[in-house]
């Protein structure tokens, strides 16, 4: 068996270095709680980056894996699998849309809500010449070209051109200069944990019914409960034409969606005698539907959006005694639900390395903002452990400007 330090050592050799990982090599994990190959135990505030809401090794989850697993995986998109077919329709059933098309990431769902929002104009409302996306500054879409493209943070456009276009970006909160194509997160995560303002949303919502314009909710982070709703713009009660879901709709299985009204599902709709417009092999594979239909089951029987409400206002709560006590490393707390962010006086990835030291898993948002994206099941004595060492790492002088 390879130790940890062995394994970091063939990661250095055989991985294209995108990555900036941390030093550890998680192995196993349960609830809200993670180990190393070492054996180090650790408190996971990020669940995967939002996507395991249902924690690590939850019972019920991994029954229904080890079921769909002895049944079917993949049979492709040329037929269908019930999995499929009943995961669109409870996600239908608890939102605004109709119509869905899954994919694997959500990434590639905002892909296909862009080829959505470019076919529709051209083909439906007979308007090709439309071909401008408004996006916002500090937003991020996802990695492909067209979705970095259209991500508001030019570090990770830098290098990648000729991108895809035209793309106009307007300032969050900003309703003045949104006239085509719209599309924006419910909070801006990666951006900084920044809560959309109150009546921006249906601001959007007003402006592309004046002008015709369709509205792309990207919900891939705050999605499938991570917000104490739903879905983010449930707490606004305005609905987009289209959104994209993707991280704690499966659990840790990788699958994304595409949610649409009728009206915009036409965008994508096949026309007699020609190609299908848009596709994925894997798409709504029997077990990642499966994972799907297990994640918003368990959500719903276990009452865990209640949960995430409770304890998103008692971290906010927590956090925000931080502030209060080290005004010079810490500036202010966002976020809704399970997805907080403290705001740090300096960089927060000093903050970050020191946390995981200590036990506990964090990310950065932003320049400036240590997030807390914890699993649905979270405890309030694990909430209180995870503010524990942080005041532990801000009381030794850490992320202070």
């Amino acid at each position: 068996m390879s130790t940890q330090a062995e394994l970091l050592a063939l990661a250095d050799q055989v991985f294209v270095k995108n990555y900036r990982q941390q030093p550890i090599v998680l192995e196993r994990g349960r609830g809200c709680e993670v180990w190393d190959k070492s054996g180090a135990r650790y408190l996971d505030m990020t669940a995967g980056i939002a996507v395991c809401c249902l924690g690590h090794a939850h019972p019920g989850f991994i029954a229904r894996m080890t079921e769909q697993l002895g049944k079917l995986v993949q049979v492709s998109n040329l037929f269908y699998n019930e999995q499929q077919i009943l995961a669109a329709k409870a996600i239908t059933e608890r939102c605004f849309g109709k119509r869905v098309f899954f994919c694997n990431s959500g990434g590639e769902a905002n892909e296909a809500a862009l080829k959505l929002a470019r076919r529709y104009q051209a083909v439906v409302a007979g308007a090709p010449q439309r071909t401008t996306v408004i996006s916002t500054h500090g937003s991020f879409h996802g990695r492909s070209i067209a979705t970095v493209s259209i991500t508001g943070q030019p570090k990770y456009r830098e290098g990648f051109g000729p991108l895809f276009g035209p793309v106009e970006f307007i300032n969050y909160g900003d309703l003045e200069a949104a006239a085509r194509a719209i599309i924006v997160e419910t909070i801006q995560a990666e951006g900084g944990i920044i809560v959309a303002p109150p009546g921006y949303l249906a601001g959007l919502r007003r402006l592309c019914d004046d002008t015709g314009t369709m509205l792309i909710f990207d919900e891939v982070q705050t999605g499938i409960g991570r917000t104490g709703r739903w879905f983010g713009h449930q707490h606004d009660e305005v609905t987009p034409d289209a959104m994209t879901l993707a991280k704690g709709l499966g659990g840790g299985v990788p699958i994304g969606a595409l949610v649409c009204t009728e009206r915009a599902a036409a965008g994508l709709a096949a026309q007699p005698g020609g190609a299908v417009p848009h596709a994925s092999t894997f798409g709504g594979n029997a077990l990642a539907a499966a994972a799907a239909n297990a994640v918003l089951e368990i959500i719903e029987t276990e009452a865990l959006i209640e949960r995430v409400a409770q304890a998103g206002q008692y971290l906010g709560t927590r956090l925000a005694e931080l502030v209060n006590e080290f005004p010079g490393h810490a500036t202010g707390v966002r976020g809704r639900g399970l997805l907080r962010g403290i705001v740090m006086a300096g960089s927060p990835v000093a903050v970050v390395a020191r946390c995981r030291e200590l036990g506990l898993l964090v990310s950065a948002a932003g320049s400036s903002v240590v997030r807390f994206a914890p699993p649905y099941v979270i405890e309030r004595k694990h909430i209180d452990e995870a503010v524990a060492i942080l005041r532990g790492v801000l009381s030794e002088g850490i992320g202070k400007a």
